[in-house]
């Protein structure tokens, strides 16, 4: 008798095995990428009830449904207010500028995936030092008549940071409306999130955490979808975007590693467009629409400061592209001599790893500057498992010396075109979260981000072809397991 149970058991658990295969033959490669979907049929095939019941928590890159339908809503009002703006008198020729052909491409490329056109007039000055990004910011803020807008994936109360607290604390108290967002699982993890939490909660700014999962108030999305961007937001007169997140420089990690970072300090037209991506997720947390009368009071926050052209572009699961990833490729393919790519985190899909590759080969000289200090495991390894073949085509690998971890996100192509923003080049930030890049079309950007990639050069080991082929046999298993995973999107 015991066999006879013993049998069915393995015969129902046969049949469930196929069916769920089969089922998942229908759903998995739907809209999916080939190598995601075949890391998930492997999973499920191998372990079919962990791998479904995971598929089924993870398995959709893409935000819930009611919050797409607000990307979407937001995204025709912007094209509207964009529209209606071209024709004013004023500061219609700053929205509307000639672009040469030169940046056309990318331009429309931009344009027609985040619905942001590139505008000039405006002026972009490079921040690298720590503290200095933090003073510059409490500074701007000091300035403030009417709004603060402040977003950040990881926003956090401590020595470093507690001069822009007390610069909002100062804002607020002379009557500006400041308004503070942070990613719910990127600000919670630090020993003083709770005391940063509460702050928040009783200081009078608005506040509201992004993307958290309470099952309780039917708020539920996939668990890992976060919101990396990092955005700051000025009276629409000043922006700040880049790679820094508002905490002390250390991360309160328990060892040696520190963090270096790159960000930018905007004035002119292109503000509007970081506020419009900061309006944009507060719509969508808080299904409360800012108005524009609201916000800018007269057309002091539409000027122009400078002469530079500048195009902002926000991605992520809220988006039906990967706009992200489909602007970096096409912007590599458009590298005529030089292109550096400077970022942590490297887990490319095969159209990134192409246009690289190619690029190399066709003859343009490409770098690109990695950390040699790992903070993410898998990450760490899968990105290992690309140098190979990056090596083999010509691609010249920095990878930037311990105890400081190079968090720094920006790309520069020729002498011309730069990109300085929140995301990685991995897939996450690719396909699962939110992020900012801003992309200017300007010689002196670019000139002022050379000298900060010949700082890291300096301070960085070229990776050699020869002393990589040689690594040990267990970091490849490393590598060529983290690799499948990050096909897991």
């Amino acid at each position: 008798m015991p066999e006879d149970w013993l049998s069915l058991f393995a015969l129902v658990g046969a049949i469930l095995h196929w069916i769920l295969l089969i089922g998942a033959l229908f759903t998995v490669p739907v809209n999916r990428k080939p190598s995601s979907a075949t890391a998930w049929l492997m999973l499920i095939a191998l372990f079919p009830f962990a791998g479904f019941v995971l598929f089924l928590l993870i398995g959709s890159p893409k935000l819930p449904y009611e919050r797409r339908l607000r990307q979407l809503t937001m995204d025709e009002l912007v094209a509207k207010a964009i529209s209606e703006a071209r024709d004013h008198p004023v500061f219609g020729p700053l929205l509307n500028p000639h672009v040469p052909a030169r940046y056309l491409p990318f331009a429309n490329l931009s344009a027609h995936l985040g619905g942001m056109a590139a505008f000039a007039g405006n002026d972009v000055a490079v921040i690298d030092d720590y503290d200095e990004i933090l003073r510059r910011l409490a500074e701007d803020i000091d300035t403030a008549e009417h709004f603060v807008h402040i977003q950040f994936y990881i926003l956090n109360r401590d020595e470093a940071t507690e001069e822009v607290f007390l610069a909002l604390e100062r804002a607020h108290q002379r009557g500006v409306q400041v308004r503070v967002m942070l990613d719910d699982f990127g600000s919670n993890r630090y020993p003083t999130s709770k005391q940063t939490d509460d702050y928040l909660k009783t200081s009078g700014f608005g506040y509201e955490r992004i993307l958290p999962v309470r099952l309780s108030k039917g708020q539920w999305a996939r668990p890992d979808l976060r919101n990396h961007r990092k955005i700051a937001v000025i009276d629409g007169r000043i922006g700040h975007t880049g790679s820094l997140n508002l905490i002390r420089r250390d991360y309160f990690r328990k060892d040696d590693l520190y963090y270096d970072e790159v960000v930018v300090r905007v004035t002119g037209p292109i503000v509007g467009q970081l506020d419009a991506v900061f309006i944009t997720d507060w719509y969508s947390e808080t299904d409360t629409l800012l108005s524009q009368a609201e916000l800018y009071h007269g057309e002091e926050a539409v000027v122009a400061t400078g002469t530079m052209l500048c195009q902002v572009l926000p991605s992520g699961s809220g988006h039906d592209d990967e706009n992200n990833l489909k602007l970096f490729t096409g912007m590599i393919h458009g590298a005529h001599h030089k292109l550096t790519i400077v970022n942590p985190y490297f887990v490319p899909d095969d159209s990134l790893m192409l246009a690289l590759t190619s690029a190399a080969q066709r003859g343009v000289d490409v770098t690109m500057i990695n950390s040699e200090a790992p903070d993410q495991f898998m990450v760490y390894y899968a990105q290992h498992s690309f140098y190979d073949e990056l090596l083999r085509c010509g691609v010249k690998i920095a990878l930037y010396k311990k105890p400081i971890l190079l968090h720094s996100k920006f790309m520069t192509i020729d002498d011309d075109i730069a990109m300085v923003g929140s995301s990685n080049f991995d897939m996450r930030s690719f396909q699962l979260n939110l992020e900012v890049s801003m992309v200017c079309y300007d010689r002196k950007v670019v000139a002022d981000l050379r000298q900060i990639e010949a700082t890291y050069l300096e301070r960085s080991m070229m990776l050699s072809r020869d002393i990589w082929a040689i690594r040990p046999l267990y970091r490849r298993l490393f590598e060529n397991i983290a690799r499948l995973t990050a096909a897991l999107q």
